[in-house]
């Protein structure tokens, strides 16, 4: 045994050692420099970028000590528009780094995941009949012809039907891209007339962790997501393609005579992501130079501020030099607040289903039957099977939790062999599922839908013959199961079904808003089809995406946002081919002000569970390309829009000139609310609000008149409530005054309509923004229990009681809620305020008109401002001088109140009292 004076002076060794060597050990990551914006102008010559390599080389020296360490770390050299470099640094490099007066930002580079035919006539571009008509954006825009569309995914088959250039023209004197060699045979043609690969932030991140293999430095798809999604966007035309022999027609992109271009960005997950900022950045900056129209990026992240997002910043020296870039809201639904791709400049796209359907019916032996869905084949013979739950089935020392799910290597062979499987959705790949049924021997599977998909249904290529069915579905089929010791079954052979009701319906995968950076801003912008979509895939990679499966096929079907995304971006290319000179900005208002929201059936869009959906989940609709191509009046947007709303949010006076290359002067006074989106958002309102838009004419001369749909609680008057115009380009203002006319509602929708007897300008209006999470384990409370104290300034974490003076104002009209100013008064002067038995209430508006003490109103949605007030009281404070019975709910949680209608009698108060307190909620509520 060593002594302890020896084992002392080792240890003393070891950490003098750790010390004079931490820097060798530094953890070094990726991370991106972001400088701004160049201002190269015309006629850049390659030795004026090889100069702007070498200053960004020579600026990271002067941090990481010499130019080899520098040309060492350094990643990529973003040099045509986007003004910056990725490196590996230490963190206190990067620290020392963001600090340089000449830098926007420094930021990691993260990773990003992938938002993984007849849609079109669901959009009304082509007829049932196969036969577009002259009135179609298809014909009006010529199908995109020589518009260039591209997308940031994971490259392109090339030798794919859907990029063959038979009857296309010579390729655009404009396109300045090129078709990256590889040793694969990747050629480019007149249709795909661009292909690059981007993959040394993905590279950086992930070593060492995996050795990249140098094979797959490569355009070409091994995946299959960006061959799918850069068809949807501009595939040319193809007779007879479906999937399995189902959804046979013609598959073509929204822009199907357009110019196709890919830049790979994403390959294999690694630590979950795929995609990586250092790259998508360098993929933006050679896109702009390239010359394209239209960007299409069906990936994201989780949302982050805007100059911590290299998407964001990407889209931004996009859309300056006047390319639309849309982008997938993500697929993280039914969840509230997890949209990502949010900046204002952006174009987000959420997911619906279309009219068309795959299929499979299960049929149980007592005579029920449940419409399900999947692409597989049929069961070996025409007879009931045997079921059994994936519980049932489970290995002796598995759980049943894991085995319900039907994960790898927790289902029993020996119970499963000839038998139909009924797995529940969820945590695993769907056809994962699959692939653990038909290892067990399973004759077929049943899919049931967790209670958060509801009645989503995706049609998948499962490996045996399967069926995902509804969540209420599953429940009677589980039930069965319970019923009977000889359960049997049989999953019908898929078909295709379409004209079906109703439809859109919101996919449960959408990710929904409110949106978490900027409130203000509604997204996603619309929805458009992204369910059990048809189109290219590649030949590289099975149609389950897994080793063991040899199938090959040249179409697939695909669900996700990452689906729905193309195809707005395929209708951007046809309005930019009609409307050359529409800004970024524009095509975005032509396409949400036109959005509808009512389905097939002429009743509101239904989300996946059912129940009618919001804004949230599809912003101003689902598109209609037809009506956008003629759209009225539309809601324009310039570059000093976008830096005057970035003064707004708080970025300095250098960050944004560094952010444009120009000079800029941020306005005294802005409101983010006249910001001139096409949709108005209020996160929060307290009394009443004005705020301001302007519309631009592009039609022809006409009037146009107001019209408003005013939800419950809400006043709302517009002025004036007539435009004239007299031609084109002429620009109007208006004002928008919005107030509260009855409290308690947390989230209000609402709309406005300009139209001239043709054309229908909409905008949506959300009021409220506030959502209500039920969280686990509140402390119990009392509500109305508590003794009301005074707001407090907590800006210095200095507890100050204030006391409010409510001005006594129209009290002739007890039922009418007085807005009065509030002051923060000394001592002295409290008796001029509310009742010593207002006091004693808490802010949630009880009162029925003002006055009676019985309320059946929903609770104001006040649970952030309650859950703040409570950290600074004693939960056990009384209300004083109450002599009424005060209603007492046991474990209340205060989120839980804020939503739930009240029914209980509290407590008889004045008139006066009752203004007083509605007045300072209003005004400046806790």
């Amino acid at each position: 045994m060593w002594s302890g004076k020896f084992s002392i002076s080792l240890l003393l060794s070891f950490i003098l050692f750790s010390l004079f060597h931490a820097q060798a050990f530094a953890i070094r990551k990726s991370y991106i420099v972001y400088l701004g914006s160049h201002a190269h102008g015309e006629g850049v010559t390659d030795a004026d970028l090889d100069q702007v390599t070498k200053i960004h080389h020579e600026f990271l020296e002067s941090y990481v000590g010499s130019a080899e360490k520098a040309k060492e770390a350094i990643i990529h050299s973003y040099t045509w528009h986007i003004n910056g470099f990725a490196a590996t640094l230490e963190e206190e490099e990067a620290a020392d780094i963001a600090k340089h007066p000449d830098v926007v930002s420094v930021f990691l580079n993260k990773g990003r995941k992938l938002h993984t035919t007849h849609s079109w006539d669901f959009m009304d571009l082509i007829q049932q009949n196969g036969v577009v008509s002259s009135n179609s954006l298809f014909k009006k825009a010529r199908y995109g012809e020589d518009s260039i569309v591209a997308n940031l995914d994971t490259g392109v088959w090339p030798e794919s039907p859907s990029f063959r250039d038979e009857g296309i023209g010579p390729i655009p004197s404009r396109w300045k891209g090129t078709c990256q060699k590889d040793n694969t045979g990747f050629r480019c043609n007149r249709k795909l007339i661009g292909a690059r690969y981007f993959n040394k932030g993905y590279i950086a991140h992930m070593r060492p962790k995996a050795k990249f293999n140098s094979a797959l430095n490569t355009a070409r798809d091994y995946e299959g997501h960006g061959s799918h999604t850069l068809s949807t966007v501009g595939g040319n035309f193809v007779a007879g393609a479906n999937v399995f022999g189902l959804g046979n027609g013609t598959a073509e992109g929204g822009s199907p005579k357009s110019r196709v271009a890919t830049y790979k960005v994403c390959w294999p997950p690694v630590d979950g992501n795929e995609c990586f900022d250092a790259d998508i950045m360098a993929a933006f900056d050679m896109a702009i130079h390239d010359g394209v129209d239209i960007l299409s990026l069906s990936l994201g992240g989780t949302a982050s501020d805007y100059f911590d997002d290299g998407l964001a910043i990407g889209a931004f020296h996009a859309i300056m030099k006047g390319i639309t870039v849309v982008c997938s809201a993500g697929n993280s639904g039914p969840t509230s607040g997890t949209v990502s791709n949010v900046a204002p400049w952006i174009l987000t796209v959420g997911a619906s289903t279309l009219d068309r359907e795959f299929d499979t019916v299960v049929q149980l032996h007592n005579g029920q039957h449940f419409k399900g869905a999947s692409l597989s084949k049929a069961m070996p013979e025409d007879k009931l099977y045997p079921m059994i739950s994936a519980a049932e089935a489970k290995m002796t020392n598995e759980s049943e939790e894991n085995a319900t799910l039907c994960m790898q290597g927790t289902i029993d062979p020996e119970k499963t062999r000839g038998k139909i499987l009924v797995c529940l959705r969820g945590v695993t790949a769907r056809v994962e599922k699959s692939r653990v049924a038909l290892e067990a021997g399973a004759a077929g599977m049943v899919l049931c839908n967790d209670k958060l998909s509801g009645d989503e249904l995706i049609a998948d290529p499962h490996l045996l013959p399967a069926s995902q069915i509804t969540y209420e579905a599953g429940v009677a089929v589980f039930s069965y199961l319970n019923s009977t010791k000889n359960p049997l079954g049989y999953i019908h052979p898929p078909v295709t079904k379409l004209q079906v009701k109703p439809a859109p319906v919101m996919a449960s995968f959408s990710s929904r808003g409110p949106n978490t950076v900027t409130p203000e801003i509604l997204k996603p912008d619309v929805t458009a089809p992204g369910v059990n979509i048809i189109a290219a895939y590649s030949e590289g990679v099975s149609p389950t995406d897994m080793n063991f499966d040899k199938r090959r096929i040249p179409f697939i079907t695909m669900s996700g946002t990452s689906m729905s995304c193309p195809h707005v971006a395929g209708v951007a290319g046809l309005l930019k081919t009609l409307h050359p000179d529409w800004s970024p900005a524009v095509i975005r208002s032509a396409i949400m002000t036109t959005a509808r929201t009512r389905d097939n059936t002429g009743r509101p869009i239904l989300d996946g569970n059912g129940v009618k959906a919001t804004p949230f989940a599809y912003g101003s609709g689902h598109i209609r390309p037809n009506r956008a191509m003629d759209p009225g009046l539309v809601y324009d947007l310039t570059t000093n829009d976008y830096l005057n709303f970035l003064c707004v949010l708080g970025y300095n006076h250098t960050q944004i000139e560094m952010f444009s290359a120009a000079s800029h002067h941020c306005p005294d006074i802005v409101n983010i609310l006249d910001f001139n989106y096409p949709t108005i958002t209020i996160p929060r309102l307290y009394g009443s609000v004005s705020l301001r838009r302007r519309v631009k004419n592009v039609g022809a001369a006409g009037t146009y008149t107001a019209s408003l749909r005013v939800p419950a609680g809400l006043s709302i008057s517009v002025k004036p409530k007539v435009l004239k115009f007299k031609k084109i380009g002429e620009e109007k203002r208006f004002k928008l005054r919005v107030e509260v006319t009855r409290p308690g509602v947390a989230m209000a929708f609402g709309g406005l309509t300009w139209s001239d007897g043709k054309h229908q300008v909409r905008s949506t209006i959300v009021v409220g923004g506030l959502y209500c999470e039920r969280k686990q384990n509140s402390k119990r409370v009392d509500v109305l229990q508590v003794k009301m104290k005074r707001a407090r300034e907590t800006e210095e974490e200095e507890e100050e009681e204030n006391q409010v003076e409510c001005l006594e104002n129209n009290k002739k009209n007890a039922k009418k809620r007085d807005v009065c100013g509030v002051n923060f008064m000394k001592e002295e002067e409290k008796d001029e305020g509310c009742s010593e038995l207002a006091l004693g209430v808490f802010d949630f508006p009880w009162l029925k008109d003002g006055v009676t003490s019985k309320s059946e109103d929903h609770l104001f949605g006040f649970q952030d401002n309650f859950s703040s007030f409570l950290e600074q009281e004693d939960a056990s404070f009384k209300a004083d001088s109450v002599e009424s019975s005060m209603a007492h709910i046991p474990e209340a949680k205060l989120e839980d109140v804020a939503c739930q209608p009240f029914e209980n009698n509290v407590l008889e108060l004045e008139a006066e009292d009752v203004d007083c307190i509605w007045s300072s909620l209003l005004n400046d509520p806790l």
